[in-house]
């Protein structure tokens, strides 16, 4: 596969999930950059924007194998991981799997379970293994971890730890859709009250596993010449020295941000990376990763607005 196959292909992901999800195309490019980057992607937005509905468009068309957890405050780990259950025909404990050994997870409001099933995901997400009463088991090549939150609710709600945030390559914002998107979207969908049903959208798959590898495998050929490399660095080391931010971004984050800006030069069908890209990804790549000072936090700022000011402090290679 080549850049012009790999640019083709991610277009017509695009065209067939904007069958169902109307007006949220940087929502998807985000999605694209985190599916060839091999990462897992946080989205977070208000109820009813559809972000559940998204994420099962999304693994449809690539033909992925999808499970869906509702996180709840009485989720414990072995509900998503599995367990071993004696068998008492052959005298031997069984995995029972959980819905974790999938291709596809969506991790539905994953911030009303406590820490202990959330940081069930952690090794998931980090080394796609899971380990169950010392045993390693080892989950698809291809294992995607997409989690929604909803930001305007924090009743019963577990805000995720950082060491947690940190395995998200990019945490996504779903806003509301435009008028005219909005307008489109009742025209579509406004028959039912129920979530669609994805048969009728013909979103049959265009990509598969084997395609998918080619393409994270095209990804790792992108040029990203020594400027690049180190403009992510000097980017990075930025936000742990300015005032306003109390705990900056770590070097996982250095190497996120590299992946996804050759994912991202991947979907616009270039052989290098370009400044650009790591400018539009800065936001997504960065904002879970900084904790703000107190002082900041009493002058109202954000982690956008800051993050952006470092956008700024910091030259871009010519």
């Amino acid at each position: 596969m080549d850049f012009v196959e790999a640019q083709h292909l991610t277009q017509q992901l695009r065209d067939k999930i904007g069958r169902v999800v109307i007006g949220q195309e940087a929502v998807v490019e985000g999605l694209l950059v985190a599916l060839l980057s091999g990462g897992h992607a946080l989205l977070e937005g208000p109820p009813g924007s559809a972000k559940t509905l998204l994420a099962r468009s999304f693994a449809s068309c690539l033909g992925l194998i999808f499970n869906r957890v509702q996180f709840t405050p009485d989720l414990m780990p072995g509900d998503l991981i599995g367990t071993n259950l004696y068998n008492f025909q052959t005298n031997a404990f069984t995995l029972t799997r959980g819905p974790i050994f999938t291709d596809f997870l969506l991790a539905d409001e994953i911030n009303r379970t406590p820490p202990k099933t959330q940081a069930a995901l952690l090794q998931a997400m980090q080394e796609r293994t899971v380990t169950l009463d010392g045993k390693n088991h080892t989950l698809s090549e291809s294992f995607l971890v997409v989690a929604t939150q909803n930001p305007i609710e924090h009743e019963g709600t577990y805000p995720l730890p950082e060491a947690q945030l940190d395995r998200f390559l990019l945490k996504i914002e779903v806003p509301y859709p435009q008028r005219d998107d909005e307008i489109e979207v009742v025209r579509l969908h406004g028959h039912r009250s129920t979530m669609p049903n994805l048969a009728d959208f013909d979103l049959a798959p265009v990509a598969n596993l084997e395609s998918l590898r080619e393409l994270r495998q095209l990804v790792q050929t992108v040029t990203l010449s020594e400027e690049m490399v180190v403009y992510i660095v000097d980017l990075v080391r930025a936000t742990r020295e300015h005032p306003s931010i109390l705990h900056g971004a770590s070097p996982r984050a250095a190497t996120m941000l590299a992946t996804a800006a050759r994912s991202l030069a991947t979907l616009r069908g270039r052989e290098f990376a370009i400044p650009d890209d790591i400018k539009e990804l800065f936001l997504p790549a960065l904002h879970h990763r900084v904790i703000l000072a107190p002082s900041a936090e009493v002058e109202g700022q954000t982690p956008d607005g800051v993050l952006k000011l470092v956008l700024e402090s910091v030259a871009a290679p010519r």
